[in-house]
């Protein structure tokens, strides 16, 4: 588990300790990471393509001629043996070397493709990391959201209750009626249930956090709870411009679309490649050994060694239109990719101004809310006081506390969604969530 504040009721977490603690551990995340892992070993394997290839072989074999013609000769490797034998042996031994020294730049091609492919994986693991981040933001505010939920509609059960006992007192002397009565008993009963289902709901956000943080076990889970201000809720929202601008620089998903088009470039060179020669070394050692010679094993491997090299070159000239058609497809792939890349900046303004229309509104209605929730206090309590003195009927009374119990709801909701949505807006800007 991560290092988290602990206490005697449960572990504690802070936004920081989620987000460190999935970027440790979440699987989808891990997952990136070993395609990046991946790709590292292909660029080596790439690079050491550029080298010659070393190999060593030897071949051993024996024959049976139960009638061999006398006086006939045997060819033996690269000797000619005047007497042959029923059953004799021929063994040969060779190293060989190939070197591609020039194919059109392919190969070096090859290892930039490589690369960029291992800067494109690393792009995208960032990229999930982003991901993560801004699910665990968004749900760690769900769940302060809920807490301060739940705690509301318990202090409206509290008030309900006591409403309820008030009424009973008044059914006593007969200054109510049991129908009243009950509506405060049914209007208890809906708080209850109520508290419950703000409960229900804090649990759910807190297991969806559990799963992205790939917790499993049953051990209590809780957040902490930060400060939070009216003050939060109310700062200056980041303009749509600045914000875009600062991610475009910055943000992951943008930076892999520009380096497909980079890639699309490269494959371009390799197709067109395909019209130009290619060139090869070759260079090898050979001896071979043979049971018909009486010279002894060491002998013949001396008096049978040669050396050899040689080149080819490779000159296209009809390839039934295969490089024509490799280098067009390689043209509309740049095309496609830098399609892509419009496509995702375009989603980036989008998402932006998503969050800045989501943050301003928002902000408005908290304003909006504050005010309406402090005047709902003031008239639920001189409600509350009449109803107590027996001058306002149950109907009055319980439109007031619905009135009460919106607004509250309202200006909470509204509170953090300000808070979350601009604090989106610095994660687009900075890439980093506070």
């Amino acid at each position: 588990m991560a290092a988290a504040p602990v206490t005697a009721e449960a572990k504690q977490w802070s936004l920081r300790d989620c987000i460190d603690y999935a970027l440790r551990n979440n699987i989808t995340l891990r997952k990136t990471q070993l395609q990046r892992l991946s790709a590292v070993e292909d660029v080596k394997q790439s690079q050491a393509a550029l080298l010659p290839s070393l190999s060593a072989s030897t071949s051993h074999n024996v024959s049976y001629s139960p009638w061999p013609e006398t006086g006939s000769y045997m060819v033996a490797g690269s000797k000619v043996q005047t007497t042959v034998d029923k059953v004799y042996y021929n063994g040969s031994y060779g190293v060989s070397a190939n070197w591609t020294v020039w194919d059109g730049n392919q190969n070096h091609n090859q290892v930039k493709l490589n690369k960029l492919a291992e800067q494109q994986a690393a792009l995208d693991s960032a990229t999930t990391a982003n991901t993560i981040q801004e699910q665990i933001a968004q749900l760690f505010v769900q769940i302060l959201y809920s807490k301060e939920a739940v705690e509301v509609n318990r202090q409206t059960l509290e008030t309900s209750k006591k409403n309820e006992e008030r009424g009973q007192e008044f059914l006593k002397v007969g200054s109510m009626s049991k129908a009243d009565v009950a509506q405060l008993t049914a209007q208890r009963a809906q708080d209850e249930y109520a508290v419950v289902q703000a409960e229900s709901n804090l649990r759910e956000y807190k297991r969806q956090l559990k799963q992205l943080l790939q917790i499993t076990d049953e051990e209590e889970f809780d957040v902490v709870v930060p400060a939070t201000t009216d003050e939060m809720a109310l700062q200056a929202v980041p303009g749509v411009g600045a914000v875009y601008e600062s991610a475009l620089a910055i943000r992951p998903e943008i930076r892999n679309a520009q380096l497909g088009v980079q890639t699309s470039d490269l494959q371009i060179k390799m197709a067109k490649a395909g019209w130009q020669p290619t060139v090869g070394l070759n260079a090898g050692v050979s001896t071979n050994t043979t049971s018909m010679s009486d010279n002894a094993w060491g002998t013949q491997l001396k008096n049978n060694f040669s050396l050899g090299a040689g080149f080819t070159v490779s000159i296209p000239l009809l390839d039934q239109r295969k490089t024509r058609t490799a280098v067009n497809k390689a043209m509309l792939q740049k095309q496609s990719y830098q399609l892509d890349l419009q496509d995702k900046q375009t989603a980036l303004y989008s998402t932006i101004e998503n969050y800045w229309l989501q943050a301003v509104n928002n902000q408005a209605q908290f304003k909006s809310a504050r005010v309406s929730t402090q005047s709902a206090e003031t008239s639920y309590e001189l409600l509350s006081e009449q109803f107590r003195q027996n001058l306002k009927n149950i109907i009055e009374l319980m439109n007031g506390k619905d009135a009460l119990l919106k607004a509250q709801q309202a200006e909470l909701q509204a509170k953090y969604l300000t808070i979350l949505n601009i604090d989106m807006l610095k994660f687009y800007q900075s890439g980093t969530v506070r």
